[in-house]
C-alpha cells in the first residue's frame, strides 16, 4: 500500500521522505491556506522534494475552468497530479484531463455510485473520505469495501486512495481491505511506529546496557 502524506508542512513532508515513507503527497487550498504562503510555490517546492505524485487541486467550479486551472497546475511539475471534486463538471474535466495524459485524483467521494463514475471518467485516483463519513454515523470502511469490490469486478484501474485518515486502526484497516493508497497527516503516518511493548522493550534493553558500563562506540 502506498503512503501518501496530506500535508502542505515542508519539514514534516521531508523527515517522512527521508526515512521512505512517502510516496506521494495531497494538498487542498484549505491545507495550504494555512501556511500562508503562496500556493504555486507551495506546490513547487513539494514537487521538488518527492519523486511520487502531488495533488493539486483547482479551485473553480465549472468543467472548462477547471480544465483551464488543471493544465495550468500540470505546468508547475512533472509528477502534479489534479484533483477535481466529484461533480459532473469535475467529472467531465476528469475525462479530458485524463486523455490529455494528465493524472487525476477525484476528491470528496462519499458513495460507491461516485466511485464508479470517477473510474469510467479515467480517474487516476478516487478520494473517498473515512472520516468524515463516521462524523455523521456512516462506516467510512465500508465504503472502502464497496469500491474495492467494484473495481476488480470490472478491472478498473482507476486507485483507491483512502483520504479523510484520523488513525492508524484506519491505516490498519484500509490494508486489510485492499485500498491501493491511504493520505495522512504525518503525525498519524508516525504513531504507526510506536507500541508500548515496544518501548517497554527497549526501556529495559537500555537499563541492562548501561549496567554493563561499556560503549559501543
Amino acid at each position: 500500500m502506498k503512503f501518501f502524506v496530506d500535508s502542505a508542512d515542508l519539514e514534516k513532508i521531508a523527515y517522512l521522505n527521508d526515512i521512505g515513507l512517502v510516496d506521494g503527497v495531497t494538498t487542498n487550498p484549505s491545507i495550504i491556506a494555512k501556511s500562508g504562503r503562496d500556493f504555486i510555490e507551495v506546490i513547487k517546492e513539494i514537487c521538488d522534494m518527492v519523486e511520487g505524485p502531488v495533488s493539486a487541486e483547482v479551485t473553480a467550479m465549472k468543467a472548462d475552468d477547471m480544465i483551464a486551472e488543471g493544465r495550468h497546475l500540470r505546468k508547475v511539475a512533472s509528477n502534479v497530479c489534479v484533483k477535481l471534486p466529484l461533480t459532473m463538471d469535475g467529472l467531465k474535466a476528469c475525462k479530458v484531463l485524463s486523455s490529455e495524459g494528465t493524472p487525476v485524483n477525484v476528491t470528496l467521494c462519499f458513495s460507491a455510485n461516485q466511485a464508479l463514475l470517477a473510474a469510467k471518467a479515467g480517474a487516476t485516483f478516487i478520494s473517498p473520505f473515512i472520516g468524515r463519513l463516521d462524523d455523521i454515523g456512516l462506516d467510512g470502511l465500508e465504503l472502502i469495501e464497496e469500491i474495492r469490490t467494484i473495481y476488480d469486478n470490472y478491472g478498473f484501474e482507476t486507485e483507491i486512495l483512502a483520504a479523510s485518515i484520523r488513525s492508524v486502526g484506519h491505516i490498519k484497516e484500509c490494508a486489510l481491505i485492499g485500498a491501493d493508497v491511504i493520505t495522512s497527516p504525518p503525525d498519524v503516518i508516525a504513531k504507526l511506529s510506536e507500541h508500548v511493548l515496544t518501548q517497554k522493550g527497549l526501556d529495559a534493553f537500555m537499563k541492562d546496557w548501561e549496567k554493563t558500563g561499556q560503549k559501543i562506540l
